[in-house]
């Protein structure tokens, strides 16, 4: 495996600095790297999780790394649309308002479609889907009134590899195109912009631990044209990017971070 990834020097983001950052699924794994990257930006950012300990680890290693403003921690299960909901306008309060959504939690469970009964098909949609809407519903009227924003889906690459190891989740994954698209003509209008960045195989703890091997490791870069692992912070950056002004004149779009595998 060639990993070149080493010293980065990433763009610094002058507009992001003291925006209003909201993040779910923020504790662990491009989540985590999400937070810190807008941290680094000075931005103020809230997100929420179900894993204490590993939202405080990264709390403790934006604030070893010199950010502007502590990250702001919420427990909320997402599959607690009024949780979430109450977790969203608390963030408004306490950060002094959200002008940046990053619909981020997901899990991808391998399952059989098989052995998929009801409850699981809707437990995936819940889970990975379902949430993404009810934040946009909660936090886009703020957006909406300070004339800009920036909403960023998390998607994936899962559901163009053509493979059966995950429907519910490629399903679900699917569908956030769809939201992306319909809300971004909605919000145009208003200044307020949705995008989809959808990442290919990012090695993070989760996937090393759950489902790496080495077989499934060299047919991935096989087939990428960059031929090492992407790291979960360079996926941050295309968050970044349209997060802050710079993106300002991209919407209703979706962008691959895979190592040109697709």
């Amino acid at each position: 495996m060639n990993d070149q990834h080493t010293t980065p020097q990433y763009a610094t983001y002058p507009s992001l600095a003291g925006r209003g950052v909201f993040i779910t699924g923020g504790a662990a794994g491009i989540g985590s790297a999400l937070v810190e990257q807008f941290a680094r930006q000075q931005c103020k950012v809230a997100f929420v999780d179900i894993d204490d300990a590993a939202a405080q680890a990264t709390i403790d290693r934006c604030h070893d790394a010199g950010a502007a403003h502590d990250p702001v921690f919420l427990h909320v299960d997402l599959l607690d649309i009024p949780a979430l909901q109450q977790a969203c306008a608390t963030a408004v309060a306490v950060l002094g308002g959200v002008s940046v959504l990053v619909n981020n939690a997901a899990n991808d469970d391998r399952h059989d479609w098989r052995d998929v009964t009801p409850e699981y098909f809707d437990n995936r949609i819940n889970t990975n889907l379902r949430h993404y809407f009810f934040a946009i519903q909660a936090l886009a009227p703020g957006m909406i009134a300070a004339g800009h924003g920036s909403i960023v889906n998390i998607g994936s690459s899962s559901y163009l590899m053509q493979e059966d190891m995950f429907p519910g989740y490629a399903i679900a994954k699917s569908a956030v195109e769809g939201i992306t698209r319909t809300m971004a003509r909605t919000f145009g209008p208003h200044g307020v912009r949705v995008n989809t960045v959808m990442p290919g195989w990012v090695p993070t703890e989760r996937q090393l631990t759950k489902w790496w091997s080495p077989e499934g490791e060299r047919a991935t870069l096989d087939a990428q044209a960059i031929k090492r692992r992407i790291a979960p912070d360079e996926f941050a950056q295309m968050v970044l990017f349209l997060a802050a002004d710079d993106g300002a004149a991209c919407t209703a779009q979706h962008f691959l971070v895979d190592g040109g595998r697709f």
